[in-house]
């Protein structure tokens, strides 16, 4: 994980202990000598949609960035979660806000597991209401693709294509269930 170490307490200001607490834990912690907080870091949640066009759902909408990390590669449209919602309102924002879709929210679809970054990825099948999209500040484009026409080399994320190509094949099945993993 790259996340900086917390070096003061959230609570206090105090300049923090790293430690394993007397509570039995087994992890090293960042325990404030003055007040007592200890800190916990927990993975962040990306949530997101793959959304689909067409009767048999044979098109799915990427989004390119215009932001960085991997700007001008596509993507699904994903953020991160914020307090406050659930994950599938979260996916749903993020897909209004990036890519100005208007969908209809189905199941979990994968669970990825990003543990070297301290990331948990989900993403939802989400159908289309409409072929017209209104991106964000963070999407150059917004655009539908064919399984045959997705530019598979200039995905941005691992999990992007993990999770394209789970929804392709069981698209071609005829039957879609929800996946899980690690991305190593």
């Amino acid at each position: 994980m790259f996340r900086p170490p917390i070096n003061h307490c959230r609570q206090c200001g105090t300049t923090v202990e790293h430690r394993v607490p007397d509570d039995g834990d087994t992890r090293s912690r960042a325990i404030c000598p003055s007040c007592g907080t200890i800190h916990y870091e927990n993975p962040l949640n990306v949530v997101g949609t793959v959304p689909y066009w067409g009767a048999e759902g044979e098109q799915v909408l990427l989004c390119k960035r215009n932001i960085e990390p991997r700007y001008g590669k596509w993507t699904l449209p994903a953020g991160f979660m914020e307090l406050g919602e659930s994950t599938a309102e979260g996916a749903l924002r993020e897909t209004i806000e990036e890519a100005g879709a208007q969908v209809e929210m189905e199941g979990l679809f994968t669970l990825l597991n990003v543990v070297r970054v301290g990331q948990v990825h989900l993403y939802y099948r989400a159908r289309l209401l409409s072929d017209q999209f209104d991106p964000g500040h963070e999407t150059q484009e917004a655009r539908l693709f064919h399984e045959t026409e997705i530019p598979w080399e200039d995905l941005a994320f691992r999990t992007v294509k993990e999770t394209l190509e789970r929804y392709f094949d069981d698209r071609r099945k005829g039957h879609f269930g929800v996946h899980t993993g690690d991305i190593a």
